[in-house]
């Protein structure tokens, strides 16, 4: 039976690098968890990064073949996550028909999301991608064996770029493999300087209900706070190009106040800052949630694919979140921009600059009138300054 929406968990490696090498990759059920598909093969002597893309066309090709149309594709490989995206350059001429391949493969699917997950969280295909290099180092008998590839349909002409870029080598951003590390201080004024405020208080916020789409208005405490960042944001930044907010009324109130201080530029909406849609979670508490929707508030927990019932998904959130970031740093280069917006935003956003797991969601904290602040560099680098700064409210 065909099925709409699908997890796709892929891993890869080789003893040796090269050496041999197998991948594996797992198909499930995003609600139940439910192991729909499994494949594994060994594939002889090969590069941890071609096991790696073999295991995600493998775990796309048997998506298609359950007739999935949605499909949140999860690996503990930054390297392949980052390239699929686009936002990282193929520079290895071996991985550009891989990676075409499975470009090709993502056209025949509504939507595809990469997301890059730690390897705790990706035990069960890293435990069947090392049963097959054990079988291609001939220390166990091979296991499942995946279908050759076979010619698919055409992509949609945004995946038709995205195999372009894969097939050309092309791509923004840089490739780990060529940019080393270093502790060495990067210069500030490349960068776009983005400092991201949480709106003040809330009688939401105060009764810790759930407060998404709900257009509720700051407490006069709010407003307080909200004086207190600004000048907290004025210390911060001598000059701010702009300030973009959700556009909703806690977060204009925050962004207007901000704005006062620092120059006054337009406060300008943008849709993609908004919070989370709740759906019919909504300005109830977590308790009255635990109790009416136990397994669905489960499932959401579990996976930021899951969405509240009749609400948004933490994976949408990110996507439109990485939009309006794309955004500022292409339209500020080497300038500050203030970010006024929600919890889940801009959690989503500092978990894409730490490069972390969606455990981080659940273990960080962001009080409201909170101040972080992260440098994004024109070749893809990001500093992450400050997290969650809240000294400029200890009179309040």
């Amino acid at each position: 039976m065909a099925v709409r929406a699908v997890v796709v968990e892929a891993d890869g490696g080789s003893r040796g690098n090269p050496g041999p090498a197998g991948y594996g990759a797992v198909v499930r059920d995003p609600a139940t968890g439910e192991v729909l598909a499994e494949r594994a093969e060994a594939i002889g002597t090969a590069t941890n990064n071609v096991a790696e893309y073999r295991g995600l066309i493998a775990g796309l090709e048997a998506a298609a073949e359950l007739g999935a149309a949605e499909v949140d594709a999860r690996m503990d490989s930054k390297l392949v996550v980052e390239q699929m995206c686009g936002r990282w350059q193929i520079k290895n001429p071996g991985l550009r028909p891989l990676a075409a391949q499975a470009a090709a493969l993502v056209g025949r699917f509504e939507t595809v999301r990469f997301g890059w997950v730690p390897r705790e969280r990706n035990k069960h295909a890293d435990a069947l991608a090392n049963a097959a290099m054990d079988a291609a180092a001939g220390l166990a008998p091979a296991g499942p064996v995946a279908e050759s590839p076979r010619e698919v349909a055409a992509p949609e002409p945004a995946v038709r770029e995205v195999a372009a870029r894969a097939a050309t080598g092309r791509a923004t951003g840089t490739d780990p493999a060529t940019t080393p590390a270093s502790w060495e201080p990067r210069p500030t004024e490349e960068a776009t300087r983005l400092i991201l405020v949480r709106h003040g208080e809330t009688e939401r916020t105060v009764q810790k209900r759930y407060s998404g789409r709900g257009d509720v208005p700051l407490t006069d405490r709010g407003r307080a706070q909200a004086r207190a960042t600004a000048a907290r944001v004025a210390a911060l930044a001598p000059s701010v190009a702009a300030v973009v907010s959700s556009p909703l009324a806690r977060c204009l109130a925050t962004a207007e106040a901000v704005a006062a201080l620092v120059g006054n530029p337009p406060v300008r909406p943008d849709d993609d800052l908004i919070e989370c849609d709740f759906g019919v979670w909504e300005g109830r508490t977590f308790a009255e949630v635990r109790d009416g929707w136990p397994g669905e508030l489960d499932a959401w927990l579990a996976s930021t694919s899951i969405a509240p019932p009749e609400g948004e998904s933490f994976v949408a959130v990110a996507e439109r979140t990485g939009r309006a970031v794309d955004r500022l740093r292409t339209a500020y280069p080497g300038e500050t921009v203030v970010v006024v917006s929600h919890v889940s935003p801009i959690k989503l956003v500092l978990r894409d600059a730490l490069a972390a797991g969606d455990a981080f969601l659940h273990r960080l904290y962001l009080d409201t009138a909170g101040v972080s602040v992260l440098d994004l560099y024109p070749d893809g680098g990001v500093a992450v300054r400050s997290v969650n700064d809240t000294s400029h409210l200890a009179d309040l």
